[in-house]
């Protein structure tokens, strides 16, 4: 898609609704050492297309999966297909900045550090990790975070400190039974305030209440107004591929947004701004 189209989008009064956070991938690609979930059957490029199609989805950004490590290669070729997408990658923190360069070019527009599942995480103020985050701001890409409440702070120092932006997936995922009080998404709530960080609305069907993921996105749009929020599907639903459907998670927008024009503005305006500008 080229950019004048995506700048008349921008300024329309309905801007396109983008989908910024979701996975691709096939059984047969080679899982990560560490992978903590085996995909039960094929969530491939042309059946996401046809889902962002059939849901009036105009842009979708693919979040690196886990999974797969620093195998970016799947994502790589639906970027160079489909000019609609854009992506996140894992990579390893030793990467140059021709190799990133032309990561760019195909599309990607940020790293993922999915760290919350590991035991330890590595160690984000070694050299080639600052490295990294000073190249990934240099570029203007974000860094696409989870990570455990209690490691939290420190990732967030280091990040700001090279002066990248933060996105933080599912609402800061609060513990069970915690919500709006759970420490990490009290801190996600101090990070929007200092203006680098954005935050997915998305994976409510993860929460343990159901009742919470209603209640921290209402928090965040009440702190915000709306602003460095945006909304995500979370397809294929990995570990919940039975338990939730595609259009149950855009329904679930319009519960957790009642206001139409805030609603348009997590739909659409927002990620447009911090994927595809």
């Amino acid at each position: 898609m080229s950019s004048d189209i995506l700048v008349r989008s921008h300024r329309s009064a309905e801007p396109p609704l983008v989908d910024a956070h979701f996975h691709i991938y096939t059984t047969d690609l080679p899982l990560a050492p560490d992978a903590w979930h085996r995909p039960p059957e094929d969530a491939g490029t042309e059946r996401l297309i046809k889902l962002l199609d059939d849901h009036g989805v105009s842009l979708g950004v693919v979040a690196a999966a886990s999974l797969h490590g620093e195998y970016n290669d799947y994502v790589r070729d639906a970027l160079r297909r489909y000019r609609r997408l854009r992506a996140t990658a894992i990579v390893s923190p030793s990467i140059g900045i021709y190799e990133l360069e032309r990561m760019q070019g195909d599309g990607f527009v940020g790293i993922r550090l999915m760290w919350r599942t590991l035991a330890e995480a590595p160690d984000i103020t070694s050299p080639d990790y600052r490295r990294l985050l000073r190249r990934v701001a240099d570029l203007g890409w974000h860094v696409h975070l989870i990570e455990r409440a209690d490691r939290l702070p420190k990732m967030m120092q280091e990040i700001e400190a090279a002066g990248a932006r933060v996105v933080i997936d599912h609402m800061g995922m609060p513990q069970a039974g915690k919500g709006v009080d759970d420490p990490g998404f009290r801190l996600v709530l101090n990070a929007i305030d200092r203006g680098n960080t954005w935050v997915k609305l998305s994976a409510g069907y993860r929460f343990k209440p159901l009742s919470a993921a209603v209640d921290c996105a209402r928090e965040l749009v009440e702190r915000t107004g709306g602003e460095r929020l945006v909304w995500a599907s979370d397809w294929p639903f990995a570990a919940y591929e039975n338990d939730v459907t595609y259009g149950e998670t855009v329904a679930a927008l319009s519960e957790w947004v009642p206001d139409p024009v805030t609603r348009r503005r997590i739909g659409g305006r927002n990620a447009l701004e911090l994927y595809f500008m």
